[in-house]
């Protein structure tokens, strides 16, 4: 019997060993490749404000954008922060997570996907999969309830195995 893959992982768990400036600056290239395609353009302040995303490496809330942006020395209103967000969303450059109020970096830009999110409570981390066989067996309920999903994010809290095993010693 043939298995056919459903599941992609676009983004794992972080290993200790994770080279963090190159991962950065990786992103904002494929950024920039993705915005060169759709005929978009990265502003500085939407490309800032996706390597401070990106240098989180967890999700980050806008307002923990503005103060970042306010210790560079930049001034900057909300809207103008909210107006960028928008634009890396709507891009497929960044994702919300709805139950944090907060933004991750997409580890497959470019690409429109509603990704299955696993949150780590402890530390904040997140690994992100794409799973066709969920995302089909949610429009497939969803149209027999006579439901229209219109954000078909799935958002997974629990412990990364990092944490868990330092959970596990500390008992």
């Amino acid at each position: 019997m043939m298995t056919i893959q459903t599941a992609f992982v676009i983004s794992k768990f972080l290993p200790i060993t994770h080279d963090h400036s190159r991962c950065i600056e990786a992103a904002l290239d494929r950024a920039t490749a993705v915005c060169d395609l759709q005929g978009l353009r990265l502003t500085p302040i939407r490309r800032r404000v996706l390597e401070l995303i990106w240098r989180s490496h967890a999700p980050i809330g806008a307002y923990s954008i503005l103060e970042q942006l306010a210790q560079n020395g930049r001034k900057t209103m909300p809207p103008t922060v909210y107006r960028a967000i928008a634009f890396l969303c709507s891009a497929s450059l960044v994702h919300r997570l709805d139950s944090l109020n907060a933004y991750i970096g997409c580890g497959d830009p470019g690409e429109a996907h509603s990704g299955q999110f696993f949150i780590c409570h402890k530390c904040d981390s997140v690994a992100e999969i794409y799973d066709t066989a969920t995302a089909g067996l949610l429009a497939g309920q969803a149209a027999t309830l006579g439901f229209h999903v219109e954000k078909p994010c799935i958002e997974v809290s629990g412990l990364c195995n990092r944490c868990k095993k330092k959970q596990s010693i500390s008992r």
